[in-house]
């Protein structure tokens, strides 16, 4: 028996061939597209304004992926969300939704786990499960717009996992997130995060998306990054600055470092004075993050003052710097940690 194809995960173009091959008119592509990707429906039993017969047909060809929340946990602090959800095999992924002046943004995983090996990160802990399909990413999104009742203006693909380790499903997702007949969500509006796999940078420049590309550096030497991230061994910080040199190029998109502080390991003032020189260069926003302590890691955030003392460092030095307000620490608000307390 042929292996049905998942609807979510295939274009409005795809959409149609399909339904044409079903013997369905090209406009009802269009119109259960809509019921997908602008209504969210949570199935074809919902599509009411479907004859019973299509409703049916679509059942039999298509797989209808939906996410089941398995807890959700608000902060009493500021009201972030922290949502489990169970996949369809059983694997559960963690989503973050934070409200902002500016609007809802919500942190979506790329994967069931990470191979990546961060040494300061809950999500790599066990490894990497399997890489999550297109429908999986979208409806983290959407499953959190049903439950809030209000619109996402902003997504970041930043929770477990490494979304270029991903790359052709996350191509698909964010072709599918900012079509103008989904949810529509600007590329402008869409941060995807890296520890810097090159060559996928590379990559992705060529898609010449208007998306921003967030760079998990974390240290400024090569020395320094190994002892934090794997990655560090395959690819230095001079090819990194290459690859960001080549995205800027490409797309005109200003490069963002996030740099997570970690207490007397990367934080000091010599650490702040060889950041503002890889950013100055790029025109880069840098994003400092005080680490969130995890339980099965021994590193500890940097003192408030340290943080303070790294930030105007970098405003001397004229770099766009700001401190990312943390957001939910009552809750597991680390990447992974919900999942794994869950375990």
């Amino acid at each position: 028996m042929e292996e049905k194809k998942d609807i979510k995960s295939i274009t409005l173009p795809q959409l149609t061939e399909e339904l044409t091959a079903l013997g369905e008119k090209p406009f009802r592509a269009r119109q259960i597209y809509r019921w997908i990707h602008v209504k969210l429906a949570e199935g074809f039993e919902s599509m009411t304004d479907l004859s019973g017969q299509l409703r049916e047909k679509c059942i039999q060809t298509f797989l209808y992926t939906a996410l089941e929340p398995v807890k959700i946990q608000e902060s009493k602090i500021d009201g972030t969300r922290k949502f489990l959800f169970r996949l369809p095999d059983g694997n559960t992924v963690e989503s973050v939704w934070m409200k902002y002046k500016h609007g809802n943004s919500v942190c979506i995983s790329s994967q069931v786990g990470c191979r990546m090996g961060c040494r300061f990160c809950a999500s790599t802990i066990g490894g990497l499960e399997r890489s999550l399909l297109p429908s999986e990413m979208l409806e983290q999104v959407y499953a959190i717009q049903r439950i809030t009742g209000e619109r996402v203006s902003n997504v970041v693909v930043m929770g477990i996992g490494e979304p270029l380790d991903n790359y052709e499903n996350l191509l698909t997702f964010l072709r599918i997130l900012t079509d103008e007949n989904g949810l529509h969500i600007s590329q402008r509006n869409v941060t995807v995060s890296t520890c810097g796999i090159v060559p996928r940078m590379r990559q992705l420049a060529d898609e010449k998306l208007q998306i921003t590309l967030a760079l998990s550096l974390h240290g400024t030497t090569d020395e320094k990054r190994r002892r934090l991230m794997p990655i560090a061994e395959k690819y230095s910080i001079d090819q990194l600055m290459q690859a960001c040199a080549y995205y800027f190029e490409q797309t005109g998109r200003r490069i963002t470092f996030e740099y997570s502080l970690v207490g007397g390991v990367n934080d000091t003032e010599e650490d702040a004075g060889q950041l503002a020189q890889l950013a100055r260069p790029l025109a880069c926003h840098v994003n400092l993050i005080p680490v969130n302590p995890v339980r099965e890691r021994d590193y500890v955030s940097s003192t408030g003052a340290r943080v303070q003392a790294f930030k105007s460092r970098l405003e001397k030095a004229r770099v766009n710097v700001t401190v990312r307000r943390e957001m939910g620490r009552d809750i597991d608000g680390a990447c992974g940690q919900l999942r794994r307390n869950m375990e």
